[in-house]
């Protein structure tokens, strides 16, 4: 087939270097003159090579050659600041906006309240070399954290609630699952509705056992795999 051809030869060019990492393609008119086939089938094999991580569609902006993608550890409580910075990737944190608001049904029950309980509700989108790769929302319980929205909150929470309020990450709970990217999670990063995404909840306890957060993470699935070492119990 068509596609399963023209998915290969992209595909060497991205190994052989000829296309590097965070590189623009040129327009899909003009792949597909280049390959001599049709928009329709040129797509596929973009669609393919998008479901695989080697390249990524922006809205409007178009097809890029994904980076390799940050190494993200769950058994590491390591912020995502230094994460970045030990694999030699430049982050950056933007705040989207910090309110307190009603916990819904779902953050209710992570956080173990009553639904419609007050929350401080902290939004937030993260780069890495000025791309958009995770829409992170975290829930924290006010009266653990007293006066927190009067902090900066692009800064890294772990280090605020451990400079300022003594508080550490001590335990998380994960689920980790397939997801994809619609209206409200799409646009901060840059993604076309419906693109794949990798959903990671969390639910953090402090040093003393006591719930304290959660948050709710939209990665673009090419920007991040998931590795993690076992050791066998005796």
């Amino acid at each position: 087939m068509q596609y399963l051809k023209i998915k290969e030869e992209i595909l060497q060019q991205i190994e052989s270097g000829l296309l590097t990492s965070g590189q623009k393609l040129t327009s899909e008119r003009k792949l597909a003159e280049a390959f001599n086939t049709t928009r329709v089938t040129l797509r596929e094999a973009l669609s393919l090579l998008e479901s695989e991580g080697r390249v990524y569609r922006e809205d409007r902006r178009g097809w890029f050659i994904s980076p390799e993608p940050l190494r993200y550890d769950p058994t590491n409580t390591t912020n995502f600041h230094n994460l970045a910075l030990s694999q030699q990737r430049i982050p950056k944190t933007e705040l989207l906006s910090a309110s307190i608001v009603p916990a819904d049904k779902h953050i209710a029950q992570l956080l173990q309240i009553t639904p419609q309980t007050e929350v401080i509700r902290i939004h937030r989108i993260r780069y890495l070399e000025e791309r958009p790769v995770v829409l992170v929302t975290n829930y924290v319980l006010p009266e653990r954290l007293p006066n927190l929205l009067s902090h900066d909150l692009s800064a890294s929470l772990t280090d605020i609630y451990q400079q300022h309020y003594d508080t550490l990450y001590q335990s998380t709970h994960y689920r980790i699952r397939s997801s994809s990217l619609v209206a409200d999670t799409a646009a901060p990063l840059r993604a076309t509705s419906g693109c794949a995404a990798m959903y990671i909840e969390r639910v953090n306890h402090d040093q003393h056992g006591q719930l304290l957060d959660c948050d709710l993470e939209y990665w673009r699935h090419d920007a991040v795999t998931i590795e993690a070492q076992a050791t066998r119990q005796k």
